[in-house]
């Protein structure tokens, strides 16, 4: 495989990460999956006690990965043009770094969702009452 074939297939994959982010954000701020359960969706203790907690975390994390998603595409495709014309080698491995910055990105909102859970809502799932 030539230098431009592998940045053609390493661009394409730099993109798969924030594309995912973009459209689950927007899957999950329109909705949450319909049950509360252990195979697909945004699964935390907190975010699984009742359907309450469940639709909040989804809104939370389709709000935030949406938002990181959009600002990660653009950024992601301009730093891997400047890789155009490089060797095999160094296209993957700072293909690599670019994607491992992404997961981190992809990550951290869930810090975020977890202390929104934690400052709404009670350890049993009721919602906190706020004094003023």
């Amino acid at each position: 495989m030539d230098s431009i074939g592998f940045w053609i297939f390493m661009f394409i994959c730099a993109m798969l990460i924030p594309a995912t982010m973009i459209i689950f954000g927007v899957k999950f701020l329109r909705n949450a999956p319909k049950n509360i359960n252990y195979t697909y969706g945004y699964r935390s203790s907190r975010s699984m006690k009742n359907r309450d907690t469940w639709e909040f975390a989804h809104k939370q994390i389709g709000s935030l990965w949406k938002g990181l998603g959009i600002a990660l595409l653009p950024c992601s495709a301009v730093v891997m043009l400047f890789f155009i014309g490089m060797d095999i080698e160094s296209i993957g491995l700072n293909s690599v770094y670019i994607i491992f910055i992404q997961l981190i990105i992809m990550v951290f909102p869930i810090f975020i969702v977890e202390k929104r859970l934690k400052r709404t809502f009670d350890e049993y799932g009721h919602r906190k009452a706020y004094r003023e």
